[in-house]
């Protein structure tokens, strides 16, 4: 018998311990070498434990259970030869880039289920019934001796609360579920409280017109999508206006470290991201050299791993700057928080067509609320105010986002 054990890998510097959050094996089932096994959550991420030899595992530890990097975790007994069970497959979503500063998801549909209550009701009234999920004790029965009849039926679907979730109520049992907050959760709420209580945070605001930029993407989008194999979106112009003016606020692209200020000559921005897993925040490295369409690949090929669950924690550390987009989920205003130890975040928020003084008169455009949360130990008011107003003013005038050249539509896109 050769007995084989598995020990915590280090996920990544500084980190001491990790959570099990998931088993995808039973006790005793025999896996094949390089299978996964569990999912762990650590500090930053949840990463997967896979076997390093085949054979029969036996766990040594249950879900939720807190284990230090370096401690055994499971075994596998070499000797017993076998064949895996046959992982279930996830269907993936087609690989498409989010657009940011879309309209918010619509609400998740409604699953209808046959009311699981007796009552007395006409065979076409329950037919009705289970159909249209409606809960049966919720409607008063005109039949003899109150038997629901099909126009009792008809007459409440149709009275206004012939939603299922209106009509059974998505509570009312008075339960309450306990549940443990995950290691990343945990953590992300330690850092959110220290970046709150650790800096002096505050958060200006402006406005972008984003005409200009939604007719170059209307104007070229198909050219560029053909050139590049990538689409446009609104992403990489905000990745690019915000490593411009970075250049000229380097303030801004600096951290705090003690009695020291570090300042970056590179651009690595951080894009937030939602994935099943949570908000993660894959880094751009060297924002500040690539071009939309490279800024534009690369924010897919990050997001695509973190919604597989397949995002490093190499790529999602070392940022200097942030940006975060809450318009995806419908957002008009926000003041987004710190991400430590960087000193700066940019948040966008939705388009919504609004009334602006343009030359004496009203006109009708697409706004864009923009947000810029500093922390004021570093980043000046002026220098805080400069950054934002030449993020709007590039943004508003996309041919000069290049170093403040006016240069051709063309040269911009790398068309």
């Amino acid at each position: 018998m050769s007995v084989l054990e598995m020990k915590i890998p280090s996920p990544g510097e500084s980190i001491t311990e990790v959570e099990i959050a998931t088993w995808l094996v039973e006790d005793g089932e025999y896996v094949e070498k390089d299978q996964a096994i569990a999912e762990i959550d650590s500090d930053k991420a949840t990463l997967e434990l896979t076997a390093e030899e085949s054979g029969a595992i036996t766990r040594l530890a249950e879900e939720g259970d807190a284990i230090q990097v370096g401690e055994v975790v499971c075994k596998i007994d070499t000797s017993v030869k076998g064949t895996a069970k046959k992982q279930p497959q996830t269907p993936k979503a087609e690989s498409t880039p989010a657009k940011p500063a879309a309209q918010p998801a619509a609400a998740p549909s409604i699953v209808k289920q046959a009311p699981s209550v007796d009552v007395k009701a006409s065979p076409l009234a329950k037919e009705i019934i289970k159909k249209e999920g409606v809960n049966p004790t919720k409607i008063k029965g005109t039949g003899a001796n109150g038997k629901i009849v099909t126009s009792d039926v008809l007459s409440y679907i149709t009275s206004g609360v012939n939603s299922a979730s209106i009509a059974q109520g998505w509570g009312g049992t008075r339960d309450e579920e306990r549940s443990k907050m995950s290691s990343l959760r945990r953590k992300i709420a330690e850092r959110l409280v220290s970046v709150k209580n650790d800096t002096a945070m505050l958060t200006t605001f402006n406005e972008v017109n984003m005409e200009p930029i939604m007719t170059l993407r209307k104007k070229y989008k198909e050219k560029f999508k053909e050139t590049h194999g990538v689409s446009l979106g609104f992403m990489s112009f905000f990745t690019k206006a915000v490593t411009e003016a970075l250049r000229l606020y380097p303030k801004v692209n600096s951290i705090i470290d003690g009695k020291e200020m570090i300042s970056y000559n590179y651009a690595d921005i951080g894009i937030a991201v939602s994935s099943p897993k949570g908000l993660m925040v894959p880094v751009v490295r060297n924002a500040e050299q690539m071009s939309l369409a490279e800024i534009e690949a690369e924010i897919k090929r990050l997001a695509i791993k973190a919604r597989d669950g397949k995002i490093t924690i190499e790529e999602m550390t070392g940022g200097t700057f942030t940006i975060t987009n809450g318009g995806v989920f419908g957002s008009m205003l926000s003041t987004p928080i710190i991400n430590p130890p960087q000193s700066a975040i940019l948040g966008m928020h939705n388009i919504v067509e609004r009334p602006v003084a343009i030359n004496g008169k009203v006109e009708v455009k697409p706004v864009m609320y923009v947000a810029l949360s500093y922390d004021h130990r570093i980043i000046d008011g002026k220098e805080s105010v400069g950054f934002l107003y030449s993020i709007k003013e590039m943004l508003e005038n996309p041919t000069r986002m290049i170093f403040g050249n006016k240069v051709p539509e063309e040269i911009l896109l790398n068309l």
